[in-house]
């Protein structure tokens, strides 16, 4: 088995703090599949009247891998979606297809379809200029949770207790950025601080902590310093973290789940989610669970066209 790993940086250029590429590279070396780490910025796809689909990875034309791996989530550009196209009309497995990589990345989309689907989300709102505080008052109360459209790791959420700190952050943003979009969200308090991240991989849970906030803060990432515990799948738990990869259309996520009175609430899902915590305070492989489904659905696929035409060397 051989694969692509879709990264913000190229495998020459890796940071030491990418834990979750070190993970996978080094379990693949363990699984004995070939992987490498590759850049949007060295590839480049040519489309030809043909019908064949070509790479060139710096400038050599390559052939194409088994599968291919997005780990860009939210940071994933357009020519990296285009990438992916081009990899998916050329029968290349992609567990997150792009078209729900892009879904995903816009947060007020994304709790579009969950709410589509009966799937219970924090009341919401889509900012509109000039911003009626009023109405945003009206409708969802303060204190109020304002987000970006894209972002990760709890980069572009704001907790706004009071109007009049609502007014003076939507005023420092329009000064600073004109008019952007974002995303008006109802508080939970009785989350605050605290949330779930449950890892789905097929329709299956393998993994769900508790996140904490850090002293003073009411953002439970723990990229940002929180701490993490194990905590038990339950029924719900499973119920809402599969349902909510299914209609996105993940085959592999990280649904965040935030207390409520009446269960949980999905607060968002991530298509690249990290997992470092996961394996710090579980025990469990996260990488190898990723290349066992993997390489279970290739298995599927070459077993339904009756062929395996992906067996050629990964580099010419």
């Amino acid at each position: 088995m051989q694969g692509w790993i879709l990264n913000r940086f190229s495998q020459h250029a890796l940071r030491p703090d990418s834990h979750g590429i070190h993970r996978l590279l080094a379990e693949a070396q363990q699984e004995n599949i070939t992987v490498r780490i590759v850049s949007p910025g060295e590839l480049d796809i040519v489309v030809e009247n043909d019908g064949r689909h070509r790479f060139l990875l710096n400038g050599q034309e390559v052939l194409r891998p088994d599968f291919l791996l997005n780990r860009m989530g939210s940071a994933t550009t357009y020519f990296a979606l285009a990438i992916m196209r081009q990899m998916e009309n050329a029968g290349v497995y992609v567990p997150n297809r792009s078209q729900s990589i892009a879904l995903v990345r816009d947060k007020l989309h994304t709790l579009q379809v969950l709410a589509q689907n009966n799937l219970p989300i924090a009341k919401s709102m889509l900012a509109k200029y000039p911003i009626d505080v009023d109405l945003v008052e009206r409708e969802l109360c303060f204190p109020v949770i304002v987000k970006t459209l894209a972002g990760s790791q709890g980069r572009g959420v704001f907790l706004c207790e009071t109007r009049h700190k609502f007014e003076d952050l939507i005023a420092m943003i329009t000064t600073s950025q004109g008019n952007p979009n974002f995303v008006i969200q109802e508080f939970i308090g009785t989350s605050v601080g605290r949330d779930l991240r449950v890892f789905v991989i097929g329709k299956s849970v393998v993994g769900c902590m508790k996140r904490i906030a850090s002293p003073g803060s009411f953002k439970a990432n723990y990229s940002r310093g929180g701490t993490v515990e194990a905590y038990p799948v339950t029924p719900l738990i499973q119920q809402l973290a599969v349902k909510a990869a299914q209609v996105l259309d993940l085959e592999i996520a990280g649904v965040d789940l935030l207390f409520d009175d009446r269960g949980f609430k999905i607060c968002e899902a991530n298509s690249s989610p990290g997992f470092r915590g996961l394996e710090q305070c579980l025990g469990i492989n996260i990488p190898k669970e990723i290349y066992r489904y993997i390489a279970t659905r290739l298995g599927e696929e070459k077993s339904l066209l009756h062929i395996n035409d992906l067996g050629t060397p990964l580099f010419a």
